[in-house]
């Protein structure tokens, strides 16, 4: 297991697509020229009124260009909203990591070249599937013959990291459907995959569809068998998972921006509907005592998720942010147990206890000896402490898993 930096990352939302997949649920929407170009404006303008509240005197190490679709912006826009960072914000020497989410549609070796000159290291392909079928079940523009040269030409093009998101889960999907998918993923050799599962959300078209009786989510027990095929075979192919959902070659392809999210490393974010987190004082880290014994509390905050409510604050100098929330010790620890059972590193037992004086083993004694006799949980101990750590059949439930502990804070 690799120390994670703690150092911040920022998070800069694009909400363009050239068309909205009928599954999504995001802050996204089709655009014009004319807009993503006002858009791009009201982003730069954006940076300085974030640098001038956000209270972590550390450099940013990561940033995520994230959406929506940010290949749909030209190079040079995606360069212009650099410059203002590197103006406003502390950066990383010599430079962050950063990431970029494209569509195959959008890769080509001049794409790619321009990507790596801006100091693009990881570029993330949103594939999909490689079968037709599912392909036009989930509305992608692009074939599968297309995502496949889309990867080869990023492998071409130098990135450090191409990672290949994956959607299984689809009504009827078969376990031999799923398996050509991961093959043909493997195949290529990407750095780094991304295997999500589709979930039907009601204002989607996808959730229109369901909702008529036209379509049917896929019985619980044929997911958890994709899911335990997902884990499975791509541990055996050399992609462990390191997350529920993300699967890396090694330690160096893992998501160096996204474990922020899962640790509660600070992160900035820019854009409609982007979400940021710090901690009070910025001194300490989360849930961790400081010199009189108090916990830091955690602060959230997010921004307006419509474009136009977003652009009109930004353009009357304002911080577009739509709301926010202060976390105690609890809703700290419940978090940290929440998300650390999401991942293959489990939960830092020690830490645990010396963030929020709580033994979490021994005041759940008896869950967890079920929970292990179940096949879900083990206890490690090692030269990195003792943790606590979710099985394949434990990652399966993760959110389950930790909603039945308790959290007796002193």
């Amino acid at each position: 297991m690799t120390v994670p930096s703690r150092q911040p990352g920022l998070y800069l939302h694009v909400p363009f697509c050239s068309a909205i997949c009928p599954y999504c649920d995001f802050a996204v929407m089709r655009a014009g020229e004319s807009i993503r170009r006002r858009f791009v404006d009201c982003l730069i303008a954006e940076v300085p009124l974030a640098a001038g509240a956000w209270p972590d005197p550390r450099p940013f190490d990561t940033v995520y260009f994230g959406g929506g679709t940010p290949s749909l912006l030209p190079p040079e826009d995606l360069a212009r909203v650099l410059d203002a960072c590197r103006t406003h914000l502390a950066l990383a020497s010599p430079a962050p990591w950063v990431f970029l989410e494209a569509n195959p549609e959008d890769v080509t070796a001049d794409a790619c070249a321009a990507w790596r000159r801006l100091g693009v290291r990881t570029l993330s392909l949103g594939v999909q599937s490689f079968e037709g079928e599912a392909l036009r079940f989930l509305a992608r523009r692009h074939t599968a013959a297309q995502a496949r040269v889309a990867v080869e030409v990023a492998h071409a093009a130098g990135f450090d990291t191409v990672s290949v998101d994956l959607i299984f889960g689809l009504p009827d999907q078969t376990s031999e459907a799923w398996l050509r998918d991961l093959q043909a993923a493997v195949a290529l050799a990407p750095g780094h995959l991304s295997c999500y599962q589709l979930t039907i959300h009601a204002r989607t078209q996808l959730g229109v569809r369901a909702a008529r009786g036209l379509i049917a989510e896929l019985p619980d027990r044929d997911q958890a068998e994709l899911f335990d095929l997902t884990h499975r075979f791509l541990a055996d192919a050399g992609w462990p998972a390191y997350e529920v959902s993300n699967f890396a070659r090694g330690p160096d392809h893992e998501s160096r921006h996204n474990r922020k999210y899962w640790d509660h490393t600070p992160y900035l974010g820019l854009g409609p509907s982007a979400h940021s987190f710090a901690v009070g004082g910025m001194a300490a880290h989360p849930g961790r005592a400081d010199d009189s014994g108090a916990v830091a509390a955690g602060h959230r905050w997010w921004n307006e998720p419509r474009l136009r409510p977003w652009e009109h604050r930004v353009a009357a100098g304002e911080r577009p942010v739509a709301g926010e929330e202060r976390l105690g010790p609890l809703a700290l620890a419940t978090e940290t147990l929440m998300l650390g059972l999401r991942t293959t590193a489990g939960v830092d037992l020690d830490g645990f206890a010396a963030r929020y004086g709580l033994d979490l083993v021994a005041a759940n004694d008896a869950l967890v000896t079920s929970l292990v006799r179940e096949g879900r949980l083990c206890v490690r101990s090692g030269p990195e402490g003792r943790r606590l750590v979710p099985t394949v059949l434990g990652l399966a439930v993760a959110d389950g898993l930790a909603a039945a502990f308790d959290l007796p804070l002193p």
